[in-house]
């Protein structure tokens, strides 16, 4: 059958993907159940043990500890930015050197401060929690390769 204007349209063209979104066929018609492998649910219970483990919690908790705070101030500088704009915009408008207003310092200093949590984030990750997490991961693969689970 030839694509035509008339709406004909081959299955084994590549831009046909009406069967990939699930319109037009039935429910469950061709779909392959879930494959289980033997080993798998040996694995899942070691992720799960691995996930209840005070190592992987501390590993979380410090990763709370920094994020949550830093993502509240940031916003809060964001908002009070953009609020302190559109409420006071003579505020805003007060010229600093030249042609540079308190606006445009408090605009490149959403960038500074978005450049700053970045390298602060990169910090604390590489010295509070990156060497934990690489020796969970290793504990999780250990685990995982002698109840057979993973290679």
């Amino acid at each position: 059958m030839q694509p035509s204007n008339s709406g004909d349209v081959r299955y084994d063209d590549p831009w046909y993907d009406a069967l990939a979104s699930g319109w037009g066929e039935q429910a469950g018609a061709g779909v392959p159940p879930p494959r289980r492998e033997p080993g798998a649910a040996r694995s899942a219970d070691v992720y799960l043990e691995v996930q209840r483990s005070a190592a992987f919690q501390e590993v979380r908790s410090r990763y709370r500890r920094f994020v949550v705070p830093a993502v509240v101030v940031f916003l809060a500088w964001y908002v009070a930015y953009v609020v302190t704009a559109t409420t006071a915009p003579d505020l805003m408008a007060r010229p600093v050197a030249g042609a540079v207003n308190l606006g445009m310092l408090a605009g490149l200093g959403q960038f500074l401060t978005t450049f700053l949590f970045t390298w602060a984030y990169v910090r604390h990750a590489r010295l509070r929690r990156d060497r934990a997490a690489l020796e969970l991961r290793w504990d999780t693969q250990e685990l995982a390769r002698e109840r057979g689970g993973a290679s």
